[in-house]
């Protein structure tokens, strides 16, 4: 396939300096991104639409980042210990923290924002650990077990009724469908390379990204009622991440040093973004796709739609004045 290579416009974008960013949650209703820098011990809480920074709050070496609400999950790592710290967006300040046994290395939360779940890797075990935010406990699911396997990414599907785990361990990889009420494994996709990262669709699609050196990178389109792939789109390069638009249209995946544009509908190739800086994680609202890099830097794109849910397109905009960031310890 011909992929167009595009230079993207930047609609604003702003230098966070405070080392690489691991992860960011952008939280479409309250207008807030919240940015995660591990070497600077930091969570930095922005302005959405403007980029401006609104506070920080002091989290040991937080990656894993979610928002809703008003409230932001974080994976915290001490020397003794792995968890998850709440955060109030508004009074920037840390309002609960969960110790959790194992290491945290996947996090998702429940469509009403009440649940939790992060995936842990523990020594040839692999589960999720569910803080129920509202009673303030924590339950366990049980995943798998096998030399050396481990939890790479966690989805749960929009009605909240089944979640979705990534598992690798030395025989390959699969993704294990959980009903949820039942806390009881009902299924798995053999998948086969390392999974990377993955994203629900609709009409129960799941966008699972893989990767490995003999295969470099490849989106597998699965059917989870009929538990099978659909259809594999093979990419090359190094990706980490994707995330699928709001519109279900377009799957914007991370690679080495670009972002590669997936038609969700044709899952043909659009086009590929180069930007300034080696990427290291999307995220994207109804008409915006944001970029972090591993320079400490964020940038945001205007995105439209030519023709609903079929190709989507960047456009340059007016540029939007981003004040001096003034961060505190």
């Amino acid at each position: 396939m011909n992929m167009a290579n595009a230079a993207l416009p930047t609609e604003c974008a702003v230098a966070v300096e405070c080392g690489p960013v691991g992860d960011f949650g952008v939280d479409a209703d309250g207008g807030k991104i919240v940015v995660t820098n591990p070497a600077d011990h930091s969570v930095l809480v922005l302005n959405r639409d403007t980029l401006a920074v609104e506070g920080s709050i002091a989290v040991p070496q937080p990656f894993a980042a979610l928002v809703a609400d008003d409230r932001a999950y974080v994976t915290a790592a001490t020397e003794g210990t792995d968890g998850v710290a709440v955060l109030d967006t508004n009074t920037m300040s840390v309002i609960a923290t969960y110790p959790l046994a194992f290491s945290i290395t996947a996090l998702a939360i429940s469509p009403d924002g009440k649940r939790v779940y992060a995936g842990r890797t523990g020594t040839d075990r692999v589960d999720i650990a569910v803080i129920d935010t509202t009673a303030e406990r924590v339950g366990t699911i049980d995943i798998a077990h096998g030399p050396g396997i481990s939890a790479d990414a966690v989805r749960v599907d929009p009605l909240g009724r089944r979640l979705y785990v990534a598992t690798t361990d030395a025989r390959g990889s699969q993704l294990v469908i959980v009903d949820i009420e039942t806390a009881q494994v009902e299924g798995s996709v053999w998948i086969g390379s390392p999974i990377r990262d993955l994203a629900l669709g609709a009409d129960a699609t799941a966008y699972v990204l893989s990767s490995d050196r003999a295969h470099g990178g490849i989106v597998d389109v699965v059917d989870l009622a009929a538990k099978r792939i659909t259809d594999t789109v093979t990419l090359g390069g190094a990706p980490t991440q994707l995330v699928l638009s709001t519109d279900g249209a377009r799957v914007y995946v991370v690679d080495y040093d670009r972002v590669v544009v997936l038609c969700a509908l044709t899952n043909e190739l659009l086009e590929t973004v180069q930007v300034g800086a080696r990427p290291s994680c999307v995220a994207a609202t109804r008409d915006r796709l944001y970029v972090a890099d591993y320079s400490g830097g964020i940038s945001v794109f205007s995105v439209s739609t030519e023709s609903p849910m079929l190709y989507s397109q960047f456009l340059a905009t007016d540029p939007i004045a981003v004040p001096e960031l003034v961060t505190s310890a």
